[in-house]
């Protein structure tokens, strides 16, 4: 299996608030870096690096306008002198929620994010967009006739929807995938996020529409980030009713009912018959994970690997979530290559 690679991951790290606390993000290189090491080890396959895309390509799943204010943040916020972190001060609450952008940076920070989890540094921009791009080039891998391919992302996507940042996300890298599928010729792609928190970005992304199927496995979001969403009864809207699928499980979710979970997850796959599957995967359902809450052991990412790839359509692998253990990367690359096994 190829994997798409870039260093610029390394542009971005910063500080998130977390417990009450200004702390330095989970969300740092060494995550990118040790599932890197990992399938140099094991030989997964060619590393190759990144083509570069057009921001038309981003505006596909998101706003112009928000795309617009990823660019150009940083330079608001050092224009008033400020040289930490930029994070939001206030946020549109359900009685001030509206389409009226603030002019102010503050204010602008607030509006196009969902929490203090998405700092913007000198450099974000460009590993933001180097991540994006290393799912499109995986995308361009499967339409070239490869029947799978790993697209080792960082910042992860799957919490950014079309206008707002949260959750170390920025750009939904998946769902920029799964458009550029459809804008590729495909009639049917679907996205299956296992990260263990709900993949609240992409849900709300392609929420309305039935060509992109989304299925996600989860932690029950009464417990666990990102709280506001993924619950069972959210079946897509509109055209696209049906076409959404969540999967929430408890806290302590052992692999004997994450199986299960994950055979009617591809079950509901395999009915919608998408010529392109694009999997959010994130390895913080691991027992160890810091800020997690599920008892997957490494073995069972194998297992995961081989289910997925029954699905038996070209597949594209995103990285998310897995957070401050030294398993991330076995975990990781488990599920690719219990996939290739799987796949002959």
């Amino acid at each position: 299996m190829l994997t798409v690679f870039s260093a610029n991951h390394r542009l971005h790290h910063g500080t998130e608030l977390k417990d009450g606390v200004l702390k330095p993000s989970f969300e740092q290189p060494s995550r990118a870096d040790t599932v890197y090491d990992r399938v140099r080890t094991v030989g997964l396959g060619d590393i190759v690096s990144p083509q570069a895309f057009g921001r038309a390509c981003y505006v596909k799943a998101h706003s112009e306008r928000y795309v617009h204010f990823l660019e150009t943040a940083w330079q608001q916020w050092t224009a008033l002198g400020r040289s930490h972190d930029a994070l939001p001060l206030v946020w549109p609450v359900r009685d001030l929620a509206g389409e009226r952008v603030p002019r102010h940076i503050d204010g602008q920070l607030g509006f196009y994010a969902m929490d203090a989890g998405a700092p913007i540094t000198a450099t974000t921009w460009q590993a933001v967009k180097t991540s994006a791009d290393l799912a499109l080039t995986g995308l361009e891998l499967l339409d070239q006739g490869q029947q799978a391919a790993f697209a080792l992302c960082r910042p992860p996507g799957h919490h950014a929807a079309r206008e707002y940042m949260g959750g170390y996300c920025y750009l939904n890298n998946a769902a920029i995938a799964a458009e550029h599928a459809l804008t590729r010729g495909a009639a049917k792609v679907a996205v299956l996020d296992v990260d263990f928190h709900h993949g609240n970005g992409t849900q709300t992304i392609f929420y309305d529409r039935p060509d992109v199927l989304f299925v996600s496995l989860h932690g029950e979001p009464a417990d666990s980030y990102p709280y506001f969403s993924g619950y069972a009864d959210e079946l897509g809207a509109g055209a696209g009713e049906g076409f959404n699928l969540n999967l929430p499980l408890p806290k302590g979710t052992r692999w004997a009912a994450y199986q299960q979970a994950l055979e009617q997850a591809c079950a509901r796959l395999r009915r919608h018959a998408p010529e392109v599957l694009v999997v959010s995967l994130g390895v913080d359902t691991f027992k160890d994970d810091p800020i997690s809450h599920f008892q997957l052991d490494s073995p069972d990412y194998l297992a995961m690997g081989r289910m997925i790839a029954a699905v038996g359509v070209p597949t594209l692998f995103v990285m998310e979530g897995g957070y401050m253990v030294d398993e991330i990367g076995i975990n990781a690359v488990n599920v690719l290559t219990g996939f290739e096994e799987a796949r002959g």
